[in-house]
């Protein structure tokens, strides 16, 4: 098995467990929706797992998952609720800023290397 191959299937036992803590009814369609949103927001890293053979995740860590799942208090899943849209607020911002950076630095490296015996700043 691939390693997208083992996360979506974890994938599917862990939304199972999420639903269920939620107390909530999905119709195929949805299920296939949420995890069709899985796919998308983690592609990159699925597709660099597709080319990597691994054994299926063990059923003890797919466990301790679920566990967490079902443990977690109402204060707790909305804290992740709402750190799920500002996470991805942050990376976007971290982005800006590291382009930033990366513009200040070659910036700097042509003002080091800059001919002066002209008469230049």
């Amino acid at each position: 098995m691939t390693g997208k191959e083992a996360l979506l299937q974890a994938f599917d036992r862990l939304f199972d467990a999420a639903a269920a803590k939620l107390n909530v009814q999905c119709t195929p369609e949805e299920r296939a929706d949420a995890k069709a949103q899985f796919v998308q927001r983690f592609g990159q890293a699925l597709d660099m797992t597709a080319a990597i053979d691994v054994p299926e995740i063990p059923a003890e860590l797919l466990t301790q998952m679920e566990a967490g799942i079902t443990d977690m208090s109402a204060s707790e899943l909305a804290g992740l609720v709402a750190s799920i849209p500002l996470a991805q607020q942050t990376q976007d911002m971290l982005r800006v800023l590291a382009l930033k950076q990366a513009e200040q630095k070659l910036l700097e490296h042509y003002a080091s290397r800059a001919d002066t015996r002209w008469g230049g700043n």
